[in-house]
């Protein structure tokens, strides 16, 4: 990818050491694929072994609920933290079994959580990716085939689109809910292959924070109404109010805010007030009049 390019790649091969699984050929919504998985297929479940999963704020959230647990509970029982390589933001991984590298909600007749399954499964075999230049607001969104070598559902009769693939998956919402997100990584994978403004680094508080942001919604809820948040930041009644119960509209807010701090993205701004005693607070450590 050149220098000139924003790239963020979603639901790729699952086997790191499986290199030459992805097709590298861009599919659109009208482009056709055989596949099909069920229990019938001799690989049942291998795709659940020895898989490495980011899973996404969608994800979080869906599985939190499933399991009726907070997602702090959620992340202390099923996930660790990793760092994501393009984009050096942290993010939360699926810990696997140790003895055999299952993933825990995998059981001989299937997935356990198969209506709230991540969004990699979902994509799977196919992954996602978003393009756009640097200078271009628009976005070119594709995806592609992924073959791993285990996998015999490669072989079955059905044909479909990739469009209809995607709606039976049910990959749409998570992926408006995720847009924000992958925004961020894009950017920053971006940055950290210029060597990011200036060629620093984010600091590790930025890092913290775009972790809970990511990841846990009911601490950074707490955080907005607890802190000074809402007194430094112009957001209207109406988000204000529909951040109280729904974590949607707060990850929503909470990427805005990670834009504004990351990049000066103005999807949220500073109150004029607070703006103003910044620029006087660095004239004054300038010594300027």
């Amino acid at each position: 990818m050149d220098q000139q390019t924003e790239a963020e790649i979603l639901g790729a091969a699952r086997n790191r050491n499986d290199g030459d699984a992805v097709t590298p050929v861009r599919l659109g919504l009208d482009d056709r694929f055989q596949f099909s998985c069920h229990p019938g297929v001799s690989c049942w479940n291998k795709c659940c072994h020895g898989s490495d999963i980011t899973l996404t704020p969608a994800d979080i959230l869906r599985l939190s609920a499933h399991f009726t647990m907070t997602p702090a509970e959620f992340l202390a029982a099923y996930t660790f933290p990793a760092i994501n390589e393009r984009s050096g933001l942290p993010v939360a991984k699926l810990n696997m079994d140790d003895g055999d590298g299952a993933c825990p909600f995998v059981a001989e007749e299937g997935c356990t959580v198969y209506a709230n399954r991540p969004l990699t499964c979902r994509y799977y075999p196919i992954g996602s990716a978003s393009v756009k230049m640097k200078e271009d607001d628009s976005r070119n969104d594709f995806n592609f085939l992924v073959k791993e070598s285990f996998c015999c559902g490669h072989d079955a009769d059905k044909s479909q689109t990739i469009g209809e693939f995607r709606a039976e998956q049910g990959v749409e919402d998570y992926d408006r809910i995720n847009r924000g997100w992958i925004d961020i990584l894009m950017k920053m994978a971006s940055w950290k292959t210029l060597g990011g403004p200036q060629g620093k680094d984010i600091s590790k508080q930025t890092k913290q924070m775009f972790f809970m942001v990511s990841t846990d919604v009911e601490t950074f809820r707490r955080f907005v109404f607890a802190s000074k948040f809402t007194d430094t930041y112009e957001v209207d009644a109406q988000t204000l109010e529909a951040v109280k119960t729904d974590d949607v509209a707060l990850l929503g807010l909470g990427f805005d805010w990670m834009k504004n701090v990351l990049f000066n993205d103005p999807a949220l701004r500073m109150k004029e007030d607070i703006v103003q005693k910044a620029v006087a607070g660095t004239r004054e450590e300038m010594g300027a009049m």
